[in-house]
């Protein structure tokens, strides 16, 4: 299938490894010319160069900047005043408890897993919008709707990202811009290895029975692929998902157990 989207211009947040370099390779296999984000810039231009290796037919750059502070998200926004297509994606604090969610741990996960993506989403949404055509995408967490309480504080951060979303989903839907939120569970990434390390230190087992448990616990039996959620990411910013906005779709092999 043509997504029609060959041409576009798409930033993905945090994609020098995981989950958003997933979404900037499926991106780049549809034509999308793409830029990639993180903090270290050696480790940005190693990934732009294999990308530019497997993906000569697409432009391939990258920004250096750290998405939780202001300057880093103005310097995004100075070098790319117009984009198509925004994946939006950070990493979250580290599991805790309630006796370590102080005012201060509250308001760093909010400005990991809150701030940026709206800010950006303030900068180059007018764009969008005047253009008639724009593609916002956010990976949040399959705990938004199945919230786990080690991860109280990153859950609560993207369900605040959620909830916001939703809401200006319905002001520009009109606009043939969409914004949707993508769920991820188990996938197979750089992130499943500090749990796996975490599950394996509290646990004292191995690397390969850590794995079996996690692997398990989805009713897909393994873990998910890379690959399978960068397909949904680039199928989210399509032409033919213009009907599809205000969304979670869930990547969690079939394991939430609720309706809605």
């Amino acid at each position: 299938m043509d997504l029609g989207i060959r041409g576009k211009k798409a930033f993905i947040c945090g994609s020098s490894q995981g989950l958003g370099l997933a979404c900037a390779r499926s991106l780049a296999a549809e034509g999308v010319n793409i830029t990639l984000n993180g903090r270290y810039k050696e480790k940005l231009a190693d990934t732009v160069n294999t990308l530019r290796e497997t993906f000569p037919e697409v432009e391939i750059s990258a920004i250096a900047a750290d998405l939780t502070q202001a300057q880093g998200r103005e310097l995004i926004l100075a070098t790319l005043p117009q984009i198509d297509i925004l994946v939006t994606n950070n990493a979250g604090p580290a599991p805790g408890a309630l006796d370590e969610w102080d005012e201060a741990a509250l308001l760093a996960a909010m400005n990991a897993n809150f701030i940026p993506a709206v800010q950006l989403i303030r900068g180059w949404l007018p764009g969008m919008q005047s253009r008639r055509f724009g593609r916002i995408i956010n990976i949040t967490s399959a705990m938004v709707k199945s919230p786990h309480y080690m991860m109280g504080l990153s859950t609560s951060a993207r369900t605040a990202l959620t909830a916001m979303c939703k809401a200006i989903s319905r002001e520009v839907a009109a606009d043939n811009v969409t914004i949707n939120n993508l769920l991820p569970e188990r996938i197979d990434t750089p992130r499943q290895e500090f749990m796996l390390r975490r599950l394996m230190a509290k646990e004292g087992i191995d690397r390969h029975e850590a794995r079996r448990r996690n692997a398990m616990s989805i009713a897909a039996k393994r873990y998910g692929l890379p690959e399978e959620f960068g397909a949904a990411c680039a199928f989210l910013a399509s032409q033919q998902a213009g009907f599809i906005s205000g969304q979670n779709l869930q990547l969690d092999g079939g394991s939430y157990e609720g309706l809605i």
